[in-house]
């Protein structure tokens, strides 16, 4: 599942091991960007490596009071058949690695055969925004909310959506889209900080943290 994502950060450090000696200027910069993103990337690796090691520990410890405890858990996943996919799994590692271009042409291979899977979609809309494609981005969440997804993907959705009517300078509607997004689920905390920053005029719009929220 995660060969090619591991693939993909060791031509990236291959890249950097050979340019990095002669380099310069703003060559130096951008794989000092990379080298950085590598960093992050293996330590967040390591820390979810170890809870999901934890996670697994207590899994076995109620497995064995309570065999029957998993069904439910099985029953979600299989009702999300398109997450075993590889070019699912594929999109995902492009994606972590802001490889914007290549995790929309893995999504897309996703939908052709899922259409209705919300988090696929979640993940092509998020995409298309950091590439600056604001309307190919919000054809796909305003697909999502007419999808039968949880209210706090819905959430997320009017979040993402009210970050992209900010920057259109439609605070008005900024500010009512991240209204909306608490309605679905009072626990996100992005919509706060956004109609704040809407209010202020200043700040940074908060949506990068949102397939984090999902989990």
């Amino acid at each position: 599942m995660f060969q090619h994502v591991f693939a993909e950060m060791n031509d990236m450090l291959d890249e950097i091991i050979k340019r990095y000696p002669s380099a310069e200027g703003l060559s130096k910069q951008e794989l000092l960007q990379k080298w950085n993103l590598l960093k992050r990337m293996s330590d967040g690796m390591i820390d979810e490596w170890l809870m999901f090691e934890e996670k697994m520990s207590q899994v076995r410890e109620r497995e064995l009071e309570k065999p029957a405890s998993l069904e439910p858990e099985q029953e979600a996943v299989t009702a999300l058949p398109e997450l075993h996919l590889e070019c699912f799994s594929r999109g995902q590692g492009y994606f972590k690695l802001q490889m914007y271009p290549q995790a929309i042409m893995q999504f897309s291979r996703v939908v052709t055969d899922y259409p209705e899977s919300a988090l696929t979609r979640f993940y092509l809309a998020l995409a298309h925004l950091n590439l600056e494609q604001t309307e190919e981005a919000g054809i796909h969440l305003q697909r999502i909310m007419h999808l039968n997804g949880s209210p706090r993907l819905k959430g997320l959705v009017c979040n993402v959506l009210g970050c992209i009517e900010a920057k259109l300078e439609n605070p008005d509607g900024a500010c009512s889209l991240f209204a909306q997004a608490l309605q679905y689920d009072p626990t996100l905390t992005e919509p706060l900080y956004n109609m704040e920053a809407c209010r202020l005029n200043s700040g940074k719009l908060q949506y990068a943290n949102q397939l984090t929220a999902l989990n």
